[in-house]
């Protein structure tokens, strides 16, 4: 049940993020950098060290065979950071030719379609973990659900500006049923948790890099102090709990 609350809280962040028009200040919202940095928090302070554990469970259901993989839950972390990042250089290839072209400041059809299709594919995975995570309970949740509540907020805002109106009027949506879809998914699924393990790597890599391609470019003029706050903050907050 609280799992189901929780997945409802983030599809309703896709819906609404967008009429947050404080998050719309230039230069970029402190806001925004300040999400980025209780996401990457989560990563270093709570996954990543859960990782490690796993890393344990993944070398006991690995078949001998398979010696290579020893280091395989950070090979996926890696795996995920390399595909978000293949996805936003792609996504802003095509907005730079539209310029040139005269088309507008956005990115083609079929890439907007490409790019939607692996970030539901991510939210899917959100949803799945909110019922499967490394750690259970409900502070865990807590944790976890206002940590990805925020990255969205941050996603939203980066998906909008690559892909203006049509993110509204579809985009988003297939967000929000991605979600819940992959919650639904994790309610009638038990899979084993070295699976969940290569889960979570994934999501890690992930979420590194869709924080860095918002704080990093210099035309974001992103706020350090608000991204150092909210990974500090969060950080000794998970810690002292």
């Amino acid at each position: 049940m609280n799992t189901g609350i929780c997945a409802i809280a983030l599809a309703i962040i896709h819906l609404f993020s967008g009429q947050l028009r404080f998050l719309k200040a230039k230069p970029r919202s402190r806001w925004l950098s300040f999400g980025s940095g209780v996401s990457v928090a989560y990563v270093f302070i709570h996954i990543l060290p859960e990782l490690s554990k796993a890393q344990v469970t993944l070398q006991n259901s690995l078949n001998i065979g398979f010696v290579f993989l020893e280091h395989h839950v950070y090979l996926v972390a890696l795996l995920g950071l390399a595909v978000f990042y293949g996805l936003e250089r792609f996504a802003n290839e095509s907005r730079q030719h539209n310029q040139k072209t005269g088309k507008g400041d956005v990115t083609s059809l079929d890439v907007f379609w490409i790019h939607i299709a692996s970030f539901a594919a991510y939210n899917a995975l959100i949803g799945y973990l909110l019922v499967h995570r490394e750690e259970s309970g409900f502070k865990s949740l807590l944790f976890f659900s206002f940590a990805m509540a925020l990255h969205f907020v941050v996603n939203d805002n980066g998906l909008r500006e690559n892909h203006k109106e049509v993110y509204d009027r579809i985009g988003r949506w297939l967000l929000v049923a991605a979600i819940i879809f992959g919650w639904v998914i994790g309610i009638g699924t038990q899979i084993h948790q070295a699976a969940i393990a290569v889960l979570f790597a994934f999501l890690a890599g992930g979420i590194v890099l869709n924080v860095l391609k918002e704080e990093l470019p210099e035309q974001r003029e992103s706020r350090f102090w608000a991204f150092a706050l909210g990974a500090f903050g969060y950080a000794i907050f998970l810690l002292a709990l």
